[in-house]
C-alpha cells in the first residue's frame, strides 16, 4: 500500500535555521518540496552563504576524489575530527594519494606501452643496432598487416630518394615491423613516401616518442622486468594509506555531506532578509517525530501540517508500506517499474502473489523447483550473514540486504514450482514417470476433468503405456497430454487474463469514482462492460463455432452479454471527445486477455524440452545397460543445465510482463507516477555534527 503523506510548511528565524535544518537532518523524516513562487527569495544562495557553499563543495570534491583513488571501502565508524582540522585532514591524505596516484598512472601507462608495442620495438632494435643513435642517420619504423605490400612502399621511396635508403622488416606476431634509414636531410621524403603507400609510422606513446630505438627498448625491457613488481608495491602502498586515512577521511567526507545537504535546503527554501521558509512532505505516521525535533525551537519555528491534496499536487513523494510477505517483491520485482502515482493503486501485492504464482505454473518441476530452493537459501543464508555478492556476468554487487530480498523471493517461486510440479508430475521432465512414481490415473482424470467434455483413455504423451495405472502418485494437470488436456490448459491460462485484465479497468473505475474524475470513470466502466462481453462471446459462441447460441435469449450470459455491449456504447459516448480510438483500444484488450496463453504455452514448451532431455537420457540408459546409466545421468543432466540456461531469464519475465502490461495498462499505473519519498537525513554521526558557518 501506499503511504499516507501530510504536507508540511516549516517557517524560522534566518539566524535559527542551521540549527532547525540540522535538527531535521537528524529525525530524518522530511521530504523536501522546492519553493519557486512566493514573495520571498528563492533559487541560488548568494553573498557569503553563495562563497561557504561553494568552501565546503570544494573540500568534499577533494574529499570524494582521494577516496576514489584509494579505491577504499567503508571502513568502521571512526570519530569526527574537529571542524577547524577537516581541512587539514583531507589535504594530508589528498597530496599522497594524488602522488602516488600520480606514479600508478605512470607506471600503468608504461606497462600498456610495452604490452602493445614492446615486441616491435624489441625487434626494431635489433635491426637497426648501433644506427639508433647515429646523428646522420634517420630512421623511419612502421607496422605493416599480413595484407601490406612492401613492393609498393619500396616503389616509392625509390621514386622519391633513389638509392639513398633502405628497408628492413620482420615478422612480429601476426604483423610485421619494419624500418627506413635514410639520411637525416631526407626523413619528411621518407614519411611522405610511407604515407603514399598507404603505411603509417610508428610512434609511441608518451616519454617513449622522443627517445633513440635503442633506448626505448632497453625503458620496455626494464619496465617488463620490474613493472609488476613495482605495481605490487604501489597497491601495497595504497593500501596502507587507506588504513591510514580512511576512517577519518570517510567521516569527514559524511559530516562535509551533511553541511553541503544544509546548504541545498536553503537553496530550495524561500528566503527573507530575516527569515526562511520551507515546505515538504511527512508520512502520516512520523509527524509526532517531527513535532519532537521542532518543539525544542519554541516560538522560534512556526510549523503547519495539513494532509495534501492528492488530487492536484503531483509532487507529493511516494513510500510503498508492505507486509512482510510482501516487502521482498517490493524491494526486487517492482524494482522494474515505476512508482505508483500517489493516491493511486499499488500493485505491489498482487505482484507478490501472482508473479511467483503464474512462474510455478509455467516451470512446474519438482526438480527444478529444488535447484531454485537451493539458490534462493544460498542467497538467503548468505544475506543474513551479512555478505555481498559481486556478480561479473551483470558486472554489479548486491549488498546483504537485497541478497535476502531475492533469497526469499527466489524460495517463493521455488515453492510454487514445486508444488506445481506434484500436480502436473514432473520431476527433471518425466523422469520420476519413466521410474514409476508418477502414473496416469484415467479414472481419476475423467473425474476430475470430465465435466469439459473431455475424456482420458489410451495413450499418453509423457510416458509409455506401461506406465498407465501404475505407480505412487496420480497426474493431476496432465499439461503434455496436449490432445487431451491442450485446450483445459490453454482455457486455465486465460482464464487468468479474464479476471486480470477485468480486474485493471474494474480498478480504473475505483480511481475514477474516488478521484472525481468523469473521463476515466466512463473509460472504465466502457472497457469493463466491453471487454466483458467480448468473453462472453468467445465464450457463448464457443470460440466462433457456434453463432447461433447468440441468439438465446435464454441463456442469462447473453444478456450479460448485450449489457457488456451496453456499457461499452454508453461509456464510450461520453468519452468519445477523449479517446475516440477506444474500440480499437477495446480490441486490444482483447489481445491483451489472449496474451495470457503464454503461460500455457511457454510453459508446455518447458516441459517438452525437459522431457526430451530426459527421455533421451533414459534411452542411452535402455540401449547400454551398464555405461548407459551413467551416459544418460551426465548426458540428461547438462542438456537440462543447457534447456535451464537458456530458457530461465524468459521464463522470469513472462510473468513480470503480463503484470506490466496486461494488468496495469488498464489501471492508468504506467500513465503517471510520483517522485521517491527521499527525507533529508544525516550521514554521520548527530553527536558529531559541526555547525555550518
Amino acid at each position: 500500500m501506499i503511504n499516507q503523506m501530510q504536507q508540511v510548511v516549516i517557517a524560522t528565524r534566518k539566524r535559527d535555521s542551521e540549527a532547525v535544518i540540522t535538527a531535521l537532518q537528524d529525525v530524518g523524516v522530511l521530504h523536501l518540496k522546492p519553493l519557486t513562487e512566493g514573495p520571498l527569495n528563492t533559487g541560488s544562495l548568494a553573498g557569503q552563504d553563495a562563497q561557504h557553499r561553494r568552501e565546503d563543495e570544494r573540500l568534499l570534491a577533494r574529499a570524494e576524489s582521494t577516496i576514489a583513488e584509494l579505491g577504499a571501502y567503508r571502513p568502521a565508524p571512526a570519530p569526527l575530527p574537529a571542524q577547524e582540522q577537516w581541512a587539514a585532514v583531507v589535504e594530508g591524505a589528498a597530496e599522497p594519494v594524488a602522488a602516488l596516484a600520480r606514479q600508478r598512472q605512470e607506471l600503468q601507462s608504461d606497462l600498456d606501452v610495452d604490452r602493445t608495442y614492446g615486441g616491435a620495438v624489441r625487434a626494431l632494435a635489433r635491426m637497426v643496432g648501433s644506427l639508433g643513435r647515429s646523428r646522420r642517420v634517420a630512421l623511419v619504423p612502421f607496422l605493416l598487416a599480413p595484407t601490406d605490400n612492401v613492393a609498393e612502399l619500396d616503389g616509392a621511396l625509390r621514386e622519391t630518394l633513389g638509392d639513398r635508403y633502405t628497408v628492413s622488416t620482420e615478422v612480429v606476431g601476426d604483423n610485421r615491423v619494419g624500418v627506413i634509414a635514410t639520411l637525416r636531410a631526407d626523413r619528411d621524403a621518407a614519411r611522405a613516401a610511407l604515407s603514399r603507400a598507404r603505411l603509417g609510422e610508428l610512434r609511441l606513446p608518451g616519454r617513449f616518442d622522443k627517445l633513440p630505438i635503442p633506448d626505448a627498448a632497453a625503458e620496455l625491457d626494464a619496465v617488463a622486468r620490474q613493472g609488476q613488481a613495482r605495481q605490487s608495491e604501489l597497491n601495497a602502498e595504497r593500501d596502507r594509506l587507506a588504513q591510514a586515512h580512511g576512517p577519518a577521511l570517510f567521516a569527514v567526507r559524511d559530516a562535509l555531506k551533511d553541511r553541503v545537504a544544509v546548504h541545498d535546503v536553503r537553496a530550495v527554501s524561500a528566503r527573507g532578509k530575516y527569515s526562511l521558509v520551507m515546505q515538504g512532505y511527512v508520512p502520516a505516521d512520523r509527524v509526532p517525530a517531527l513535532q519532537g525535533a521542532l518543539g525544542r525551537f519554541g516560538d522560534a519555528v512556526s510549523y503547519e501540517v495539513h494532509p495534501v491534496d492528492e488530487h492536484h499536487d503531483a509532487g507529493v513523494p511516494v513510500e510503498l508500506k508492505n507486509s512482510g510477505y510482501v516487502t521482498p517483491f517490493q524491494n526486487t520485482v517492482m524494482g522494474l517499474m515505476s512508482l505508483p502515482k500517489y493516491g493511486t493503486f499499488d500493485p505491489t501485492w498482487v505482484v507478490a502473489w501472482f508473479v511467483p504464482f503464474f512462474f510455478g505454473i509455467i516451470m512446474a518441476d519438482i526438480g527444478y523447483g529444488l535447484l531454485f530452493l537451493a539458490l534462493g537459501m544460498w542467497l538467503l543464508n548468505k544475506g543474513r550473514r551479512g555478505e555481498g555478492w559481486n556478480v561479473p556476468l551483470l558486472g554489479a554487487y548486491l549488498n546483504p540486504q537485497t541478497l535476502r530480498d531475492l533469497g526469499f523471493v527466489t524460495n517463493v517461486m521455488a515453492a510454487w514450482t514445486i508444488l506445481w510440479g506434484f500436480l502436473t508430475g514432473e520431476f527433471f521432465g518425466t523422469l520420476l514417470e519413466h521410474m514409476g512414481v508418477f502414473y496416469m490415473n484415467n479414472d481419476l482424470l475423467n473425474r476430475l476433468w470430465g465435466w469439459t467434455g473431455v475424456h482420458f483413455g489410451g495413450d499418453h504423451g509423457a510416458a509409455d503405456a506401461a506406465h498407465h495405472g501404475t505407480g505412487l502418485i496420480p497426474i493431476v494437470f496432465p499439461r503434455l497430454d496436449t490432445v487431451n488436456f491442450g485446450n483445459i490448459a490453454l482455457v486455465f491460462a486465460l482464464c487468468f487474463g479474464i479476471l486480470q485484465v477485468l480486474w485493471g479497468w474494474w480498478i480504473r473505475i475505483q480511481q475514477g469514482v474516488k478521484h472525481k474524475d468523469p473521463v476515466h470513470l466512463w473509460e472504465g466502466i466502457a472497457m469493463f462492460g466491453g471487454v466483458g462481453a467480448l468473453v462472453l462471446l468467445a465464450f457463448i459462441s464457443k470460440a466462433a463455432r457456434d453463432f447461433g447460441a447468440l441468439s438465446n435469449l435464454a441463456d442469462p450470459r447473453v444478456w450479460l452479454m448485450i449489457l457488456g455491449f451496453l456499457m461499452f456504447i454508453v461509456g464510450y459516448l461520453r468519452v468519445i471527445k477523449q479517446y475516440p480510438m477506444l474500440p480499437v483500444e477495446l480490441m486490444s484488450q482483447g489481445g491483451s486477455v489472449v496474451s495470457y496463453a503464454r503461460i500455457f504455452a511457454v510453459g508446455l514448451v518447458s516441459a517438452i524440452l525437459a522431457k526430451l532431455c530426459t527421455d533421451l537420457g533414459w534411452s542411452i540408459n535402455e540401449r547400454l545397460p551398464v555405461i548407459g546409466i551413467l551416459i544418460g545421468l551426465v548426458l540428461g543432466a547438462l542438456l537440462h543445465f543447457f534447456v535451464l540456461a537458456l530458457t530461465l531469464i524468459g521464463h522470469v519475465l513472462q510473468p513480470i510482463r503480463l503484470h506490466m502490461v496486461e494488468f496495469l495498462n488498464p489501471t492508468g499505473f504506467n500513465a503517471e507516477t510520483s517522485p521517491r519519498y527521499t527525507p533529508l537525513r544525516r550521514l554521520s554521526p548527530a553527536a558529531n555534527a559541526g555547525q555550518v558557518k
